[in-house]
């Protein structure tokens, strides 16, 4: 997978908007107002994605390549290594999960353009 395959799906979501509000060096994608995803662009080498508590310790055992969200808040956030072993499917559906959390703690009538989530 390489940035320009994860931008490109990560803006097929709904409402989904990119910002380099960080620098020009990292990506964001945001739906609602709200982060859910961001990447560096140059060496597109970590995806830090929002998770579930209990499923980001999960992942994090279960995945070399997912690890503590880097510069996040440890607990809800987790660091994907796209240049390993992971594939590219698993890693859209880590995104779509993330964009689901974001979609989900938004005000009712602001998360109704987005429904259904799957």
């Amino acid at each position: 997978m390489n940035i320009e395959e994860y931008r490109d799906f990560c803006l097929s979501l709904i409402g989904c908007t990119e910002s380099t509000p960080f620098g020009p060096d990292v990506l964001v994608f945001k739906v609602g107002g709200k982060m859910f995803s961001l990447c560096d662009i140059k060496t597109f080498e970590r995806i830090n994605l929002k998770s579930d508590p209990e499923k980001a310790i999960e992942l994090r055992e279960r995945h070399a390549e997912i690890t503590p969200g880097y510069h996040m808040n440890k607990e809800h956030w987790n660091s994907v290594d796209p240049r390993g072993s992971l594939k590219a499917e698993f890693i859209f559906r880590l995104t779509k999960d993330s964009y689901n959390l974001i979609v989900s703690s938004l005000p009712k009538k602001q998360r109704e353009p987005f429904l259904p989530l799957d």
